[in-house]
């Protein structure tokens, strides 16, 4: 629904817009439209609580395509244009960091916050990820560019999330992308079955040092690279290949 209408949304999964309008009412008492624009909106009003991005950065990050559309469905759906409730955050409880962008997201019910970032601290990627007991980090691709995710331990049902990003355009798929990981998913796929033949040997941060991509600036936080991607490890030398090779054949 970010990128298309319930037509398109209906097509894709080969019913008619008809029935899909009454499956959604049935299950969630909203239409898909209802529905996409209620969580585009929630994401809006957090961004306006707890940072001092501008109402049009905002907008734009939450997936609205206009202004006037954000500022249409803000009051709709809470009574009040957005800047009318920028002036209500209460300011005391303001997320406050040195860099990046902060926000407060929710996590799945029956989440165990403080076991789920343990368990990432116990498998961090030297170079790609770093961890103490109260924070995960991460280095990150977002619409191609680099960027790194901070994930703090705040309260039984949040996280403290800090973002580095050059571009905010599409941020409500990486707090998603986010919350998944906290709810035991991997990051990314190729990287998880990457790490489940390698886990335990030196062959990972050698394959990270020697084909993931450089990145600058980041030693404070304890990253370096990113993860190396398909095409970078068809490239590499038959050596680490073979070693990858030769682990898989042992899980197996």
């Amino acid at each position: 629904m970010d990128d298309g209408d319930e037509v398109e949304l209906a097509a894709r999964l080969a019913v008619s817009e008809r029935h899909l309008r009454r499956m959604f009412h049935q299950q969630v008492g909203a239409t898909p439209d209802q529905l996409a624009r209620s969580r585009r909106a929630h994401f809006a009003r957090r961004l306006l609580d707890d940072t001092d991005l501008s109402v049009t950065d905002i907008a734009f990050a939450a997936g609205f395509g206009s202004l006037r559309q954000f500022n249409r469905v803000m009051v709709a759906i809470f009574r009040a244009t957005p800047i009318e409730l920028r002036e209500r955050r209460r300011r005391a409880d303001r997320l406050v960091a040195d860099g990046g962008l902060a926000l407060r997201v929710p996590v799945a019910e029956g989440t165990n916050i403080e076991r789920r970032l343990a368990q990432l601290a116990r498998t961090v990627i030297a170079g790609v990820e770093s961890a103490t007991p109260t924070c995960y980090r991460r280095t990150i691709v977002m619409d191609g560019d680099p960027g790194v995710i901070e994930i703090y331990s705040a309260t039984t049902d949040a996280v403290r999330l800090v973002v580095h990003v050059p571009r905010i355009e599409g941020l409500i798929h990486l707090v998603s992308r986010v919350q998944r990981l906290l709810a035991g998913q991997p990051w990314d796929p190729f990287e998880d079955d990457i790490r489940g033949i390698v886990s335990g040997s030196d062959v990972l941060d050698d394959l990270v040092s020697a084909y993931g991509t450089p990145i600058g600036g980041l030693r404070q936080l304890g990253l370096s690279y990113l993860f190396p991607t398909p095409a970078a490890l068809a490239t590499a030398e038959s050596s680490a290949l073979d070693a990858i090779g030769a682990q898989a054949s042992h899980v197996n």
